[in-house]
Parts: C-alpha cells; structure tokens; sequence
C-alpha cells in the first residue's frame, strides 16, 4: 500500500500526513507512513452498527460531530431515528475515550494546506471512511486521498463521487470481496496498546 502511494503521490509527498482510522488502519497506516516517511496520526470514527447485527453499518460517526448515514441501511430496514440516536451515543463515548487513549493530551494535527492520507485496513460498506472524509475536509487540508489495501469494488467506485474527496487508492478490488478479513493472513483485533505503541514508534523514527 505505502508503495502504490508512493508513486501516485509525486511531489505532494512533502506536505503529506498519514492519518490513521484505529485501530485497524493503524498497522497499515503505519507502514504507509515509514515508506513515505510522513508523520502519522489517528483520526476517531465509530461505526454505528445495527442492533443484533452490529457488523452491518447503519453509519458511522466522527471527531467534530460528523455523523454519516448508510440510507440504504436505514431506509431499507426501517431504522427509526431514536435507534440511530442511542447507537450514536454510545459510540461517542467510545470515540472520546479512544481520543484521550491514543494522543494522552496531545492536540490534533493541523491539517490546513495539507495532503491528508485517510488510511483503514479495507472498505466494505465505505460509512467509517465516508465520515471521516467528511470531518476532515471541513479542517481545510488541500487534498485528502482515501486508501487501502483492499475494498468492495463498488465502494471504492463510490468513494470516488464524494466531494470531499480528490483521489481514491483502493490496491486490490476483488470481485468476491466479502469482507475485509478474508483477505489478511492475520486479522486479529488490533489493541489499544498497539495503536499507541505504533505511534510513538512513528514518532521516534521522525524525531531521530
């Protein structure tokens, strides 16, 4: 992923930053981040999952107050607004713990007049990468690109129309995708130690 980046990215590699959606797109990001040697950082999004199949995205919420809606999910089924509501409030508090977690006090990025690189394991319904692409449009960086190793092929089409995004880099687009896990050796849950293990290793490797 970090190498297809590469040489999409050209002279815009300079001003580039690697944030990563946690806790899966974290390892990922972490390697896109060494190869373009570009400083990485999390950026909180929850999915908001139905009640009793929490694997299908209803949508998904972001830092900022971003709340994104999958309406096929919810138009489809039916899904009341007070659902949607308690679902959402509840995965706020998981984002704010997470935000308190992983940057232990430090602020957000700046991300004005950068090339912002939005960074998860792979793309199913796309509502986790749709929000977060949202949120950071409205902090005024000069290009968000959208990647990941692997996505639904119609998700990552989709993700293309989205006016807060300039490109799409989707490495593999398997016809029979499924689901993000069939296509890693290894897809345990990431922890939270990791996330901020990865962190300060990105952060270290900069600083020297």
């Amino acid at each position: 992923m970090g190498r297809v980046l590469q040489s999409r990215l050209g002279d815009s590699r300079a001003d580039s930053i690697v944030l990563a959606l946690p806790r899966g797109g974290v390892p990922v990001g972490y390697e896109v981040a060494e190869v373009l040697a570009a400083p990485l950082d999390v950026f909180l999004v929850r999915k908001l999952g139905l009640p009793g199949h929490e694997e299908l995205a209803m949508g998904a919420i972001a830092s900022g107050g971003v709340r994104v809606l999958n309406r096929e999910v919810v138009d489809g089924l039916g899904v009341p607004a007070h659902v949607i509501d308690a679902v959402a409030r509840r995965e706020l508090t998981e984002l704010n713990r997470r935000d308190a977690e992983y940057r232990d006090g430090r602020p957000p990025p700046d991300l004005r007049g950068k090339t912002v690189i939005l960074v998860d394991d792979g793309l199913a319904t796309g509502s986790t990468m749709r929000a977060a692409a949202v949120a950071v449009r409205q902090l005024g960086p000069k290009r968000v690109i959208v990647a990941a190793p692997v996505g639904a092929p119609e998700t990552c089409r989709a993700m293309q129309d989205l006016p807060e995004v300039d490109e799409v880099i989707c490495a593999a687009m398997p016809g029979s995708f499924e689901a993000v896990g069939l296509w890693y050796e290894d897809f345990r849950q990431t922890t939270d130690h990791e996330v901020r293990e990865l962190l300060a290793k990105s952060a270290a490797r900069r600083g020297r």
